[in-house]
């Protein structure tokens, strides 16, 4: 599992708008008012993100532009946007906040490339299998540092989101390498890693939107309940992707997580049912337990998996997680802006994505 990975598991569809949006934002290109003003916005986002991981120092400057330059969907500072539009989008400081949250979410993915020795990322090498694991952990703490000057510049709200955030992302990280406590249940503590390692910066992104733009207390709670919520929507599935072979659209070998014995959904639901007396749930945790080096032996580990009632069962939990985010939109009034985050939810499920 590489959570805050999973937001950029997919290249955009070459079907999407103008907007290149993802499918489920699409509305937003549609809305003659909100399409150019979301457009303009990443624009400049795109502009400002380059321009604060430039370095005058030769190295720290390659390595910092290596995965801006390899692309990614902007996620994240898409909901910053739209969360503006919940208020007054117009602040300067709507457009900083999304450039924070995306150096944020770039640096945790140079360490988690190397804690999880991933020789790929968006197609392109990753830094640390070019310039080496301690180059690639610096570059990924020079990031951090450019997301920290950002931030204290819109104040000590922000600041202090940015901390609490930041203070997540490292325990789910800590909690993760180290495995559940003494007797923390399984499913339990994945489920808490997965919200610290994803929830927890998909829903700061939300909140500063909300916040910058004015908006009411309320508004800032219901983006930050729903972008916690969406965003381990999108980690589940995107762990129950890796046992189902769905290649094409999330950019994943299948049984990547299974050969590499990270705990995933369907397997901890597996284990559950294997404990519990189910057979066939026996059979299947036997295949995954075996030597998987082999393309064959994986190649049977993940069709097991993937055609036994449980992985069915973490579909439908997922999909529970994705209902939640749309439920917490409720008090919204109806807007182009909630009909596309609504969708947006549905979407990291259905993996239109």
């Amino acid at each position: 599992m590489g959570p805050n990975s999973a937001l950029d598991t997919a290249d955009i569809p070459d079907d999407a708008d103008a907007l290149r949006l993802p499918p489920g934002f699409a509305l937003i290109a549609e809305d003659p008012d909100l399409g150019p003003s979301v457009s303009s916005c990443l624009a400049e986002v795109e502009k400002q993100l380059r321009g604060a991981i430039a370095h005058s120092d030769p190295l720290a400057d390659a390595t910092s532009r290596h995965l801006v330059e390899a692309g990614g969907k902007r996620i994240r500072p898409l909901l910053t946007i739209l969360a503006s539009h919940l208020g007054n989008p117009t602040h300067a400081k709507v457009v900083q906040a999304a450039v924070v949250v995306e150096l944020t979410h770039l640096a945790t993915l140079y360490h988690d490339d190397v804690m999880d020795s991933a020789p790929y990322r968006r197609g392109a090498p990753t830094a640390h299998e070019v310039w080496g694991n301690s180059v690639a952990i610096l570059t990924g703490d020079l990031i951090f540092a450019r997301a920290s000057i950002l931030v204290s510049e819109l104040g000590g709200e922000a600041l202090g989101i940015q901390a609490r955030t930041f203070e997540r992302l490292c325990l789910g990280q800590l909690h993760e390498t180290v495995g559940p406590r003494d007797g923390q249940d399984d499913l339990e503590h994945y489920l808490s890693v997965i919200a610290d390692k994803t929830g927890s910066l998909v829903a700061a992104s939300g909140q500063l939107g909300a916040l910058f733009a004015d908006t009411s207390p309320e508004v800032v709670d219901v983006m930050v309940s729903y972008g916690e919520k969406v965003g381990v929507a999108f980690q589940l599935a995107d762990d129950v992707i890796d046992v189902t072979g769905l290649k094409v659209t999330s950019g994943k070998a299948p049984g990547t997580d299974l050969r590499e014995g990270v705990p995933t959904l369907p397997v901890i639901l597996l284990r559950r049912a294997a404990a519990a007396g189910d057979a066939s749930a026996a059979d299947v945790i036997a295949l995954v337990d075996s030597d998987l080096s082999s393309d064959e032996a994986l190649a049977g580990a993940v069709e097991a998996v993937r055609s036994h009632p449980q992985t069915q069962e973490a579909w439908a939990v997922a999909q529970q997680w994705a209902d939640d985010a749309v439920a917490a939109l409720e008090p919204l009034p109806d807007s182009t802006v909630k009909q596309a985050l609504a969708s947006f939810a549905q979407a990291v499920v259905s993996r239109d994505v």
